[in-house]
């Protein structure tokens, strides 16, 4: 039992020691993520399993558009198996300057902060796997690099714990 005890409480100092995304604010180029996310973006990735394993590669073209503060990212995805998805994000920036997300797969709201060069983005996605479906927990880290070059980290979990990473560069056109 004490050991369960030190395991879960240095999981929350773990957790509260995390770097915020207004950790980047003094980071340039500022991202301002309605004009990134805006026009056609071309975006190459890879999923990693928890050894670091690649077990999936992917391009996904997104055909993005805003109307005032709420904008559309229409993303196709060719995976490297040969198989293709679509995901659709309705996007709505808040009065505080945030931003809430919606998409078929997710549950509930994805929840974006954006600071300097970064945007961070938290949500829960259904995730098929083998015929079953799970919620897995992301933190999405986006890092601006340049005013066409956007980098991305995404971390799963479910629990707790770590599943893998998707790493993704974009590239708008």
């Amino acid at each position: 039992m004490k050991l369960l005890t030190a395991a879960l409480f240095s999981l929350g100092l773990t957790a509260c020691a995390a770097t915020g995304v207004e950790h980047y604010q003094a980071e340039q180029p500022a991202l301002d993520l309605q004009t990134y996310l805006n026009g056609t973006l071309d975006a190459w990735g890879m999923f990693q399993g928890r050894s670091g394993e690649v077990k999936k590669r992917f391009h996904v073209v997104i055909h993005a558009s805003w109307e005032g503060d709420r904008g559309v990212l229409d993303e196709h995805f060719q995976w490297s198996d040969g198989s293709t998805s679509r995901r659709v994000w309705r996007l709505t920036r808040q009065a505080d300057g945030t931003y809430r997300g919606t998409a078929d797969d997710v549950i509930g709201e994805a929840i974006g902060e954006v600071s300097g060069n970064a945007l961070r983005w938290r949500y829960v996605l259904e995730l098929p796997v083998d015929g079953k479906t799970y919620h897995v927990d992301f933190d999405d880290w986006m890092f601006l690099m340049n005013d066409k070059v956007m980098m991305n980290r995404s971390y799963m979990s479910k629990w707790g714990f770590r599943l893998g990473e998707v790493t993704l560069t974009f590239v708008k056109r």
